[in-house]
């Protein structure tokens, strides 16, 4: 019988500070104040009478299974996580993780992005996932560098232009939600049928200035640096 292959591991999720700080307040958030709101609502409409043709009572039972559901995505995000402050980037000539890179098409156009996390990525805001076409193929680059990235539309050439790393403020972990008030449970989430919010752990973040066991640019043999974290990989 042949064996079975190994586990792939698990990948790490790079996160900025800002990034990091925007979700661990919207996950305390939901939890301290959004879930309580929508339980009293449900539990409002629950009293009203039959349940299966209670437009609001059907409504709050959708509402709290999606604030449920974020929940349940959010904690599993933030549970163990790397931070990398593109503030203590100490090459500052290259395009890595938390970068913003202001970049030039073949037509003269520019545009500016910021290379970040998958689950800190804002398109309207410029802000690119650095496992996106645009943000690989970015990475490494230094300005002047030209590199054909793919867009929906196609391929389009960018040259960088400008290569920034802003101060970033620092991280602040909100305090843990005590689990004991949730696990009470109110008669009111009783009366409403919801179920109890999903396990709440603190966030659990490394920081640093680089991902683990990363060295400069100039210091790695180039078949090590395909391997290396965003903030330090090379196209």
């Amino acid at each position: 019988m042949a064996a079975k292959p190994p586990p792939k591991p698990s990948e790490t999720n790079y996160i900025t500070p800002v990034g990091f700080r925007r979700l661990a307040d919207e996950l305390t958030t939901l939890h301290t104040k959004k879930r309580p709101e929508v339980v009293g609502a449900l539990s409002d409409a629950a009293a009203e009478g039959d349940r299966s043709e209670n437009a609001e009572y059907i409504y709050r039972k959708r509402q709290l299974r999606d604030i449920d559901r974020r929940l349940r995505f959010l904690s599993k995000r933030l549970d163990d996580v790397q931070i990398v402050d593109p503030a203590k980037q100490p090459r500052r000539d290259r395009v890595f993780f938390g970068a913003q890179v202001t970049v030039e098409d073949q037509d003269g156009e520019t545009a500016t992005y910021r290379i970040v996390g998958v689950d800190e990525s804002d398109g309207a805001n410029g802000d690119i996932s650095w496992k996106s076409p645009v943000g690989r193929a970015l990475l490494g680059k230094t300005t002047g560098d030209t590199v054909v990235a793919r867009w929906p539309s196609g391929f389009r050439e960018l040259t960088v232009a400008k290569i920034v790393y802003a101060e970033a403020p620092a991280v602040v972990v909100p305090s843990a939600v005590i689990a004991e008030a949730e696990a009470e449970r109110s008669p009111s989430a009783v009366r409403g049928g919801s179920s109890p919010p999903p396990e709440r752990r603190a966030p659990v973040a490394r920081s640093g200035t680089k991902a683990p066991g990363a060295k400069t640019a100039a210091s790695a043999p180039a078949r090590e640096r395909k391997r290396r974290s965003p903030d330090t990989r090379r196209s």
